[in-house]
């Protein structure tokens, strides 16, 4: 063979080889094709799967709006089909000592509360020693004119001005500071260029003619206030004073003996039933605070909200939404299960008749009848259980 045929040969197999790798080539691209396809269409597919998954989840676990406060409930108000000895274990409310310092009145909180007591008796003074100081309360007439002229609503008689408040135009207000009662103090103001209320009175310049009737001043908490205005709890200052602090320490107390028994007991098994209509309660409240936000933000012309959970502070989709109603409710149920196992534990009755007879004789016989047909008398029992219960473990507070 010669030297010539001995290169064509060479040249005749390498292009052999060079096509048998273009075909190999090409044959696993075409089986990447595929895999690379393949996986595509399972990706879709789990996706789809997920997807409606995702929404027979939801569907699932979506709580359905309960209205009906008593379900669940037996007529005396416990919760039906349940042993609640057997579902928590309770704290020991019994060997609890309270400390004082956890239950007894500040004075800063007595203090605050009579003074609010003194404020929301003010009276006026047309003493001539006292002075308008930003922040007072006080009485006036007032006549308005306009080029001389009286006008429509520039004039009344007894009113009650505060200081500062900004009720009305300009700088009307601190005109009247430093001034006392008995004074007639003439006041120059002009109206806001955009002021609504009268769009005749706008950019016009007015003056009043205003008569300081008195000042409102804060009494002080005297034998003679106490039997003027609170007979009904006290004769003397001294005796009011024990009886906000009185009021205070209950308070205190009531908090500490039921945050104590709620806290420290533990539910061993939930009543599925009973749960389910509380999660439904709950809801169908979120659902009602909805509409009404929305009502109000739509009178506002402010963007409304379009599910629950948008309302919901860190919550973000249904399925978050679902949890935290699954969290309140069990909270809701634990603290109707604790009140439950004491009542149970200690004895404890209630009298619905007389309970009823109570509440129709401060509220009347229509509210009565209203909370019967909105929450029924189931329910209403559950409320008693928990005030009797309450009643209980204070009487039988150890304080130290």
């Amino acid at each position: 063979m010669s030297k010539k045929q001995t290169e064509e040969l060479s040249k005749s197999k390498a292009k052999r080889q060079e096509r048998q790798k273009e075909v190999s080539k090409a044959k696993r691209h075409k089986l990447i094709g595929k895999i690379v396809g393949i996986v595509v269409a399972v990706v879709i597919i789990a996706a789809i799967v997920a997807a409606i998954g995702l929404q027979i989840y939801k569907v699932a676990t979506r709580t359905t709006t309960s209205s009906d406060f008593s379900a669940g409930l037996n007529e005396n108000g416990t919760i039906a089909n349940i042993d609640v000895s057997k579902s928590i274990t309770l704290a020991d409310y019994e060997n609890l000592v309270v400390p004082m310092s956890e239950v007894q009145a500040t004075d800063e909180e007595v203090d605050s509360d009579i003074n609010s007591t003194l404020s929301a008796n003010q009276e006026v003074s047309d003493d001539t020693s006292l002075e308008v100081a930003d922040g007072d309360k006080v009485n006036i007439d007032y006549v308005g004119t306009i080029d001389g002229e009286e006008f429509e609503g520039g004039s009344a008689t007894g009113y009650d001005l505060t200081i500062g408040s900004n009720t009305f135009i300009d700088d009307f207000e601190t005109q009247l500071i430093g001034h006392k009662p008995g004074e007639e103090v003439t006041v120059e103001v002009t109206f806001p260029g955009d002021y609504s209320t009268n769009t005749k009175l706008a950019g016009k310049d007015a003056s009043f003619a205003v008569t300081i009737n008195g000042i409102y001043v804060t009494p002080e908490l005297t034998d003679e206030f106490v039997q003027a205005h609170l007979s009904d709890q006290a004769s003397t200052a001294e005796e009011y004073r024990q009886v906000v602090k009185d009021k205070f320490y209950k308070q205190h107390l009531e908090d500490y003996l039921t945050n104590y028994v709620d806290e420290n007991s533990t539910v061993n098994s939930y009543p599925k039933a009973y749960l389910k209509n509380v999660k439904g309660l709950l809801k169908y409240d979120d659902e009602y605070t909805l509409s009404y936000y929305n009502q109000m933000f739509s009178q506002y012309g402010v963007d409304t909200y379009e599910n629950i959970w948008d309302s919901k502070d860190g919550i973000n989709n249904e399925i978050e939404y679902e949890r935290d109603l699954t969290k309140r409710a069990k909270e809701t149920v634990k603290t109707a299960m604790v009140y439950q196992a004491i009542y149970e534990k200690a004895g404890l009755s209630i009298d619905m008749d007389a309970y009823l007879a109570d509440l129709t004789e401060t509220n009347g016989e229509d509210y009565v009848n209203n909370m019967k047909t909105t929450y029924g008398t189931a329910y209403m029992a559950q409320t008693h259980i928990k005030e009797v219960v309450t009643d209980y473990l204070m009487e039988n507070a150890n304080v130290q």
